[in-house]
C-alpha cells in the first residue's frame, strides 16, 4: 500500500487503526508512506508493517518509495491512495513485482476547481489519465467521483467501484457532548461550525466573506473553525482585515468533536471540491443542520432542500441566503437535520465487518482480473 498520510505513525490516530483493520483481511500488509526524514520503520500488528520513505525532500518521495517497494517479497497486489504521486510509485512497483495494481481516488480531481488550484494539480490530472487505464481495480470514495469518471474517455479496463470511507454511525450518534459550545462562547446566540483542514480547497475565505455580511444583520452570530493547516496565518490576517475578530474563533484540531457538532446551530462547508466529506457526514449524524457548497456528498447523499441546503461552489450570496433561512426558521433546522441523519444512515455500511468484507472483495477482484 502506498500512502502520503503521515498520521499513520501516530499511535492513536484513526488512520493507524484503519490500517490494522485492513491487515485483518490479508496475510501481510506493507505500507509505504511518503515522509521527510525522521520517521522509523514500524510493525504495528504481527502482519502490518510501516515503511517511511525518509526522503530528503518531496521530490524524492516516488523514487524512495519505489526503492523500498521493489525489495518487499511475496506481494500480489499494490494499492495506491491516489492516481497521482502514490499511484505512479505503485505502478512502478507493481511492474517490477509483477503484481496487480489498485488505484484509489479520494478527491474529485476532475472538478475544474482542482486544476485551477495550482500548476501541480494540472500535472496530477495528466498523471491520472496515464495511470488509471493501467489499473486492475479502481476504488472511488463517493458517487460524485464515480459519476465524474463516467464523463471522460480514459479507456479504463475496469469499472470503478464506489466504496466510501468507513464511518461508525452508531458511535457518532450515541456520543455524548462533554460540553455545550454555547456555554464556552456565551457571547454568541447562534453558532456556525466548520471542521476542516485549513487548506486552499476548503475555501474558508468564502465563509469569512459570508460572515462579514451576516454579522451586519446578526451581530451575535459566531463562527467557530476547528482545524489546522497551511492557510491559518492568511486566514487570521483576513479576519483582522474584515474586522471579524469578535465573531470568529479558531480552535486547533480536536480528537473529540461530538460537543462541537451536537451543540452548534449549523454546520457550514464552503469547499471548492471534495472527494467525500467526512465532516459533513459526522455533522449529519450528529443532528447538526448543514449548509454546503455542491461538493463531495452534497447533492448526492444529502439532497438539496431535504438533507442540506446546497449552493453552487463559490456563491457567497446563496450561502448567506441559506444561512439566514436557518437563522429565521428553527423548524426548518429540525426538519433538515432529521432528514440528513436518515439519508446518511442509508448510505453508510451497517458495521465494520461488513465494510471490511466489501473492501476485501475489491482486492480479490483485482487479483482475479474481474474488477
Amino acid at each position: 500500500m502506498l500512502s502520503s498520510d503521515k498520521n499513520i505513525f501516530k499511535e492513536y490516530a484513526p488512520v493507524r487503526d484503519r490500517m490494522k483493520d485492513y491487515g485483518s483481511i490479508c496475510e501481510e500488509l506493507h505500507i509505504i508512506v511518503f515522509t521527510k526524514r525522521g520517521y522509523i520503520k514500524e510493525t504495528i500488528e504481527d502482519n502490518v508493517f510501516l515503511y517511511p520513505t525518509n526522503s530528503f525532500s518531496r521530490w524524492w518521495y516516488v523514487f524512495d518509495a519505489v526503492k523500498i517497494g521493489r525489495k518487499i517479497q511475496g506481494i500480489n497486489l499494490v494499492t495506491a491512495q491516489d492516481p497521482f504521486e502514490t499511484g505512479f510509485a505503485g505502478w512502478l512497483i507493481a511492474r517490477t513485482l509483477k503484481a496487480k495494481l489498485q488505484i484509489q481516488i479520494h478527491t474529485d480531481f476532475l472538478s475544474p476547481y482542482f486544476t485551477e488550484e495550482n500548476f501541480f494539480n494540472k500535472i496530477r490530472v495528466f498523471l491520472a489519465k496515464f495511470l488509471l487505464p493501467k489499473a486492475d481495480g479502481i476504488r472511488v470514495v463517493s458517487e460524485r467521483i464515480g459519476a465524474s469518471l463516467k464523463t471522460i474517455n480514459y479507456k479504463l479496463k475496469t469499472i470503478p467501484a464506489v466504496l466510501p470511507i468507513f464511518i461508525d454511525a452508531q458511535k457518532i450518534m450515541s456520543a455524548k457532548a462533554q460540553f455545550d459550545i454555547h456555554k464556552k462562547y456565551p457571547q454568541f446566540n447562534f453558532i456556525i461550525l466548520t471542521v476542516a483542514r485549513l487548506e486552499t480547497e476548503k475555501n474558508i475565505f468564502l465563509a469569512l466573506l459570508v460572515m462579514k455580511k451576516l454579522i451586519a444583520e446578526y451581530p451575535n452570530v459566531g463562527f467557530v473553525i476547528v482545524g489546522d493547516g497551511s492557510e491559518i496565518e492568511n486566514l487570521q490576517f483576513e479576519i483582522k482585515n474584515l474586522k471579524l475578530r469578535d465573531n470568529v474563533i479558531f480552535e486547533t484540531w480536536q480528537d473529540e468533536l461530538a460537543p462541537y457538532y451536537k451543540t452548534s446551530d449549523l454546520y457550514l462547508s464552503t469547499s471548492n471540491y471534495e472527494g467525500f466529506g467526512m465532516s459533513i457526514m459526522e455533522a449529519a449524524l450528529s443532528g447538526c443542520p448543514i449548509v454546503a457548497t455542491d461538493a463531495g456528498i452534497a447533492s448526492y447523499t444529502l439532497k438539496n432542500g431535504s438533507g442540506a441546503l446546497v449552493c453552487p461552489v463559490g456563491d457567497n450570496e446563496c450561502i448567506g441566503k441559506q444561512i439566514r433561512s436557518f437563522l429565521r426558521d428553527p423548524e426548518l433546522r429540525k426538519r433538515i437535520s432529521r432528514t440528513a441523519m436518515a439519508e446518511t444512515l442509508r448510505s453508510v455500511p451497517k458495521d465494520k465487518q461488513a465494510y471490511l468484507l466489501e473492501y476485501k472483495k475489491l482486492w480479490e477482484k483485482c487479483l482475479i482480473g474481474n474488477a
